[in-house]
């Protein structure tokens, strides 16, 4: 991920490490302040039936999103890594830097103001991010799968967005707020929404959390 995100020219004052466990002092090992969260975890039907609730009783009760919130869709196969990034990354903008001329600062710029449709099929023509993700999957640990891959585990961004948290999710319609946060807590909050999602498969051992951290 730092390796993607370097490559896209993004100066690494902050970055991505583990978090091991979402207990308080596993937690208060984790380098502060915190500007990101992502979480990897199993599509199973359990999530799936779950999902679809929580849409219709979104939609049929409504929720407050800033129109501050960067959202976009997924559209691309096997890119919910790449999107969780960007989620992160867009999101806290205040916080990060960039090199000039930086491909990942310039795709920001230029989808800022369209819609999530919009700004997947954008995602889509940028040769830029396309070709990092492609060059990083190929030097990681594992082979990345190809793009129409059936795959079973999901990337998710949490961030704080004008002291909200913010679940983002490419499958999802919108983004999915969680509540009140701050700069101190948003680590401790994102870890509890993390269990949650633990909580209803508590037989899968597929989760992992990361934080966007100053370095």
């Amino acid at each position: 991920m730092n390796q993607f995100l370097r490559q896209l020219g993004l100066v690494p004052t902050w970055q991505f490490g583990d978090v091991y466990g979402l207990e308080a002092e596993v937690l208060s090992l984790v380098p502060r302040p915190v500007c990101a969260v992502l979480l990897l975890f199993p599509i199973t039907e359990k999530y799936e039936t779950f999902r679809q609730e929580e849409e219709a009783k979104i939609k049929a009760q409504g929720q407050e999103v800033s129109s501050n919130v960067y959202f976009m869709k997924q559209t691309i196969g096997n890119a919910c890594g790449t999107i969780g990034l960007i989620h992160a990354v867009a999101n806290n903008q205040r916080h990060l830097e960039f090199e000039p001329n930086s491909p990942l600062k310039t795709f920001l710029l230029q989808s800022a103001k369209i819609s999530p449709e919009e700004k997947a099929a954008f995602l889509e023509k940028d040769e830029s991010i396309r070709v990092t993700h492609e060059s990083s999957a190929q030097e990681g640990q594992t082979e990345a799968p190809s793009l129409d891959e059936k795959v079973d585990l999901h990337f998710i961004a949490f961030v704080n967005v004008e002291g909200h948290l913010y679940e983002l999710d490419g499958r999802k319609p919108f983004p999915i707020v969680h509540g009140k946060t701050t700069e101190d807590t948003f680590l401790e909050d994102s870890a509890e929404v993390c269990k949650k999602f633990m909580a209803r498969d508590p037989q899968e051992l597929r989760f992992t959390v990361v934080a966007l951290s100053k370095a």
